[in-house]
């Protein structure tokens, strides 16, 4: 009777096993050759979502144009609260702050917002590929150019490696602080040929050096110095660092890529990671090789993008805090504008296929009109974009905007920013930091005038008179860094 038992159970385990890799075998998928379109409805089944609300249309002529109306603009007009405690009780200390809210709003976000990153990626092999010695702004310059080959251990067949290359001072007497920079510019002694990243000061296309051999343009009149010189002549180092060589930027490329490579080449689950936590991750690596760099002061690295390149700098800040200071360009929707307001892009521009890529799947859900769930709106997101900008409190936090006029489009909703900024604000004063000194209420305050910097703070804001891109707030950043980093500047030097 024993044996006959023992021999059912042996014959039971041995059929859930069998099943189990039917089932598993059965859900494997076949990417190959997924457009963003089939990987974006295979998220919709996983989560149940029927129809998607469209998203608004940025031309103004079209039946469903954004809104930009101010009067209709905050249908949610209360955000969560930065300190209060799920259980509603309130923070009134940096250590409640530290150990119990902080890790609730990264849960948070991680769940339902940017994804979480796996608990064991690959590691990261980094080689320097190229040494060089130039000039930058006449000033004598050490540049290197690097490889960061993530390894396969399970023999996927996709290849990541990661771009960046690093700049400092040649006459530097000491480690230098360094600002890490989402793609585009460099030197062209170390330059990998990379594509354009629009609306950066120094991109290819926009005043950096084309490439090896190619003539330099010479800037238009009275235009402000590139930030690469501007860094160097200040004493500060740069790196540029190529975020399409660690995850690619479209919803076809999610099984590819690290996060292809770490969910072998299958597809998401809801609250996997999309393109910005990936490119944070790269960032992050980037930091990990800089650690070991000794011209590098590790203690002072920045991190600094535009557009979806200032999302990604936001949140590679917000989620790494070993990164001292952050230059976030004209970000918008993801990045640090509220999700909650009705201005420009919107959540459900985020939820479409040609955005999703870089959220969470489970952000789906907040654009979906039907679903087993029923329907749910922005309105109704644990957390917001102020909340993310408290995640980088008490650090170096300056969020840079343009004009409409010149290009930085309303579609960007630098009102539904500077609010995001102001409700971070009780955050970055609990932590002993000096926030932007706006006494009004978010859903009151507004917008000081063009070229009025609020930069007293360790959180900071202005809007300068350009278009889509930080360049004319360089000038303005770097003093401001230098002050609370204490780092002698340069700029006098021969």
């Amino acid at each position: 009777m024993r044996s006959r038992r023992c021999f059912t159970a042996a014959f039971s385990l041995l059929l859930s096993g069998a099943v189990d890799v039917s089932v598993r075998a059965q859900s494997t998928v076949d990417t190959k050759n997924w457009t963003a379109a089939e990987d974006h409805q295979n998220m919709m089944e996983q989560l149940g979502i029927k129809a998607l609300r469209p998203g608004p249309s940025g031309t103004e002529s079209a039946p469903n144009h954004a809104n930009y109306d101010e009067a209709t603009a905050n249908p949610f007009p209360d955000l969560p609260d930065a300190l209060t405690l799920r259980n509603g009780k309130k923070v009134t200390t940096a250590a409640t702050w530290w150990n119990q809210r902080r890790p609730e709003i990264v849960e948070d976000f991680e769940r339902e917002v940017l994804g979480r990153i796996p608990k064991k990626v690959p590691g990261v092999i980094w080689k320097v590929t190229k040494t060089a010695e130039a000039t930058v702004g006449g000033h004598p310059v050490i540049g290197k150019q690097l490889v960061g080959h993530v390894e396969d251990p399970s023999n996927t067949g996709i290849q990541v490696d990661i771009q960046l290359t690093l700049v400092v001072p040649a006459d530097a007497k000491g480690p230098v602080p360094v600002m890490m920079m989402f793609g585009g510019r460099t030197i062209p002694e170390i330059a990998f040929p990379a594509p354009a990243f629009p609306g950066r000061a120094g991109a290819p296309g926009r005043g950096a050096p084309p490439g090896p051999g190619a003539p330099v343009p010479p800037p238009p009149p009275n235009a402000d110095l590139p930030a690469t010189e501007q860094l160097i002549a200040d004493g500060w180092g740069f790196a540029s660092i190529n975020p399409g060589s660690i995850q690619a930027d479209n919803g076809a490329g999610l099984t590819k890529g690290i996060i292809g490579l770490v969910n072998r080449g299958q597809p998401r689950k809801p609250d996997d990671w999309g393109a910005l936590r990936a490119w944070g991750w790269g960032a992050s690596r980037g930091l990990d090789y800089l650690e070991t760099d000794k011209a590098v002061n590790a203690k002072q690295v920045g991190i600094e993008g535009v557009s979806r390149y200032g999302k990604a700098a936001l949140v590679t800040m917000a989620f790494d805090s070993r990164f001292a200071v952050v230059l976030i360009g004209s970000s918008g929707e993801g990045g640090a504008k509220l999700h909650r307001r009705n201005w420009g892009e919107a959540v459900e521009n985020l939820t479409g296929s040609g955005e999703y890529h870089w959220m969470a799947g489970n952000f789906l859900k907040y654009g979906a009109s039907e679903a087993t769930f029923g329907s749910k709106t922005p309105g109704d997101l644990p957390v917001d974009a102020h909340e993310l900008l408290a995640l980088c409190a008490p650090r170096l936090t300056f969020i840079s905007y343009g004009v409409p006029e010149k290009g930085d489009a309303k579609w960007l909703d630098h009102q539904g920013s500077f609010m995001a900024a102001v409700a971070a604000q009780p955050v970055f004063r609990l932590l002993g930091a000096k926030d932007l000194g706006v006494i009004a209420d978010y859903r009151t305050a507004r917008m000081p005038a063009v070229n009025a910097g609020l930069l007293d703070g360790q959180l900071a804001w202005r809007q300068h008179d350009g278009g889509h891109t930080d360049a004319p707030n360089w000038k303005y950043f770097i003093p401001w860094a230098d002050k609370f980093l204490r780092h002698a500047s340069q700029a006098g030097r021969p």
